[in-house]
């Protein structure tokens, strides 16, 4: 299953690989997290989500970047794998804080592209908004920096509609990533995911089967489980086949820190669901 990468031209897998799980706290030694993304690609996956700040601390900035890059080019995949990376946070100890400033976002971005080992990052997104820096002056240079060569597409993550309306005013936008699951869908209420189809900009789902704190409540909860069980799959399997179904123009990102994770989320391209199972599914209320 294919979809297009908002007005980018390019069609990539529907479900992509998250790939912050290998590189936080817990995370898994190089080989096997080579292996997950090997994996990946081996099933005919093609779109891979990084940041420079999954890592441990400031000190391992950029670690899952190039884990990513040093995977695929081990493979010969550099090429046919797109990568999209974020900028706009900063990593100390434990906490993610916000950082739009310009500059901080220019030398995120030269940084990245020195550890993914790359001329021009394909997709380049602003992390988060900060609410210290006017969003039209991280979204400039996010503009300035595509001008120049440096990124090919802009993106935007954990972004409302009015962020968004504000950020196509200077740049073209072409992939809005924001947390959401069959249990949380604040972008679905507040309108981001419609307007994202209207726009032709390609909605990327992260958090899409929980996320790296929540994927055990959603695996818990009892309808998913009902469902799953019925159909014989898995309950993360059924919570990204709600989300294909949701939009086409929705890409889940599901983590993976297993090879197993990898195959899980995979199958769930070939779930079909019933008019009645999304009915039941969007009775769900949000976590």
């Amino acid at each position: 299953m294919k979809r297009l990468l908002g007005t980018t031209g390019r069609s990539i897998t529907a479900i992509g690989l998250g790939a912050m799980p290998l590189s936080l706290q817990g995370r898994p030694d190089e080989r096997s997290a080579v292996a997950v993304i090997a994996r990946f690609v081996e099933a005919g996956g093609d779109f891979v989500d990084t940041a420079n700040v999954y890592c441990l601390d400031r000190r391992d900035v950029g670690h899952n970047e190039r884990l990513v890059s040093s995977a695929l080019r081990g493979m010969g995949a550099t090429e046919r794998v797109l990568v999209a990376t974020k900028g706009g946070l900063t990593r100390e100890h434990d906490a993610w804080d916000t950082d739009g400033r310009p500059a901080w976002l220019r030398q995120s971005c030269e940084r990245s592209l020195r550890d993914l080992g790359t001329e021009r990052i394909f997709l380049y997104q602003l992390h988060a908004p900060d609410p210290a820096v006017p969003f039209e002056d991280s979204i400039r240079e996010l503009a300035r920096l595509r001008e120049e060569g440096k990124i090919e597409h802009v993106g935007l993550s954990n972004v409302d509609v009015h962020q968004i309306e504000t950020a196509l005013a200077i740049t073209p936008i072409v992939a809005v990533q924001n947390k959401l699951n069959v249990l949380y869908r604040k972008s679905v209420q507040n309108g981001v995911v419609d307007f994202c189809r209207e726009k032709g900009i390609a909605f990327i789902a992260h958090s899409a089967v929980g996320g790296h704190f929540g994927h055990r409540a959603l695996a818990e909860a009892r309808e998913l489980q009902a469902i799953a069980g019925a159909r014989g799959v898995t309950p993360y399997q059924l919570a990204l086949a709600w989300l294909l179904r949701l939009g086409k123009h929705i890409i889940p990102i599901p983590g993976a820190s297993r090879v197993q994770s990898v195959d899980d989320s995979l199958r769930a391209m070939s779930l079909r669901l019933s008019d009645a199972e999304m009915e039941r599914l969007d009775r769900l209320s949000d976590a």
